[in-house]
């Protein structure tokens, strides 16, 4: 319901209700002005794209909080999700009513991010506040997102670089003994750490040789489910990284987690980070833990694996991953190819000089 109607200061009052009777009212100098408001509410109402305005007066806090408590997904995912938020997003523009947003204000956030982030990360943050506001322009809160041709900066496309064998050798031998069983199964496996820190002796399978991840554990401590749905998975392993193993559990027994504290305890991220870090130190060498799994993957590729089986051994939840990350590793692409067209080429090519001859 619509309609206009001349003030006594000879200003004109448009006013519409929508669907819940709630007045809307704005007043015009001119008459077609008013109309023209009128026409673009009514307009918006057939299409399905009427929003209240007075939706978009919540704070993106307010919003966030709200967007954040029903997302439906796994304990690492949450993390990310909540530190974006919490300690990038809100601080700068949780105070702004959303409808007060501006792509300029994104850009802004995304420059700021910029000067003390990795591209990767201003990226991962800025993934996070399109979400929280896609979902705002769902709810008809605000008629669009502002994160709309936003600069983001270039992601490094540098090749990974495993290390070498002799490299895992030195690092295996520095690090605290009660923890070389889990060097070598980092780099002989291909699992995450918060994997590898999440399993149980149970979880080892000494006579199939296999090693099943079916949980992490998080920094915190706690533990949850694998990062996505492929992480859960069994992994074949040597009889190197087998042997390694029982020779851990008979000099440092336990029933329940297979890496543990000289306590007993499960071994957590920042127990585990002091031995690394104090393995870096003696060695000299700057190699992280998830370099092992860069170990692994460089072993497999170089052994004749294909990407699904590189996939599958690193739980990655789709082959596009593994390309990506590894691709370059691949060898012989240029040989190959000169061999299939060979392959392809040679009959009928002397099969033409031949006739060529006669």
């Amino acid at each position: 319901m619509a309609s206009m109607q001349k003030r006594p200061d000879g200003r004109w009052r448009a006013r519409y209700r929508d669907d819940s009777g709630r007045e809307h009212a704005r007043h015009f100098v001119r008459r077609v002005d008013g109309q023209h408001w009128l026409n673009e509410v009514t307009a918006a109402v057939v299409t399905g794209t009427y929003v209240d305005p007075r939706a978009g007066r919540v704070t993106l806090a307010g919003y966030a909080a709200g967007w954040e408590a029903s997302q439906v997904g796994r304990g690492g995912t949450a993390r990310i999700v909540d530190n974006a938020l919490r300690v990038h997003v809100l601080p700068v523009l949780g105070d702004r009513p959303l409808d007060s947003l501006r792509s300029s204000d994104v850009q802004g956030l995304v420059k700021a991010l910029s000067a003390t982030l990795a591209p990767g990360s201003v990226r991962n943050v800025y993934d996070v506040l399109a979400r929280v506001l896609a979902s705002a322009v769902d709810d008809r809160v605000i008629t669009h997102s502002p994160c709309r041709r936003v600069v983001l900066p270039a992601v490094s496309g540098a090749e990974v670089v495993p290390p070498s064998v002799e490299q895992v050798r030195a690092l295996s031998a520095a690090v605290d003994g009660r923890y070389r069983g889990l060097v070598i199964l980092l780099a002989g496996s291909g699992l995450r750490i918060g994997e590898a820190l999440g399993l149980d002796v149970g979880h080892v399978d000494f006579l199939r040789r296999t090693v099943r991840v079916e949980r992490q554990r998080y920094q915190d401590g706690s533990i949850g489910p694998t990062k996505t749905a492929r992480s859960t998975r069994t992994v074949p392993v040597g009889q190197v990284v087998v042997e390694e193993l029982a020779a851990h559990l008979a000099a440092y027994p336990s029933t329940t987690a297979l890496f543990t504290t000289e306590l007993g305890e499960p071994l957590t991220y920042q127990r585990w980070k002091r031995a690394w870090r104090s393995a870096q130190v003696a060695t000299g060498l700057d190699v992280d833990t998830h370099s092992l799994r860069h170990f692994t993957a460089s072993a497999l590729i170089s052994g004749g694996a294909s990407v699904k089986q590189v996939q599958t051994v690193l739980g990655h939840s789709s082959a596009a991953i593994t390309l990506r990350v590894y691709s370059h590793m691949w060898p012989g692409d240029e040989d190959r190819t000169r061999a299939v067209m060979d392959a392809a080429l040679g009959v009928p090519a002397d099969s033409v000089r031949t006739e060529t001859t006669r």
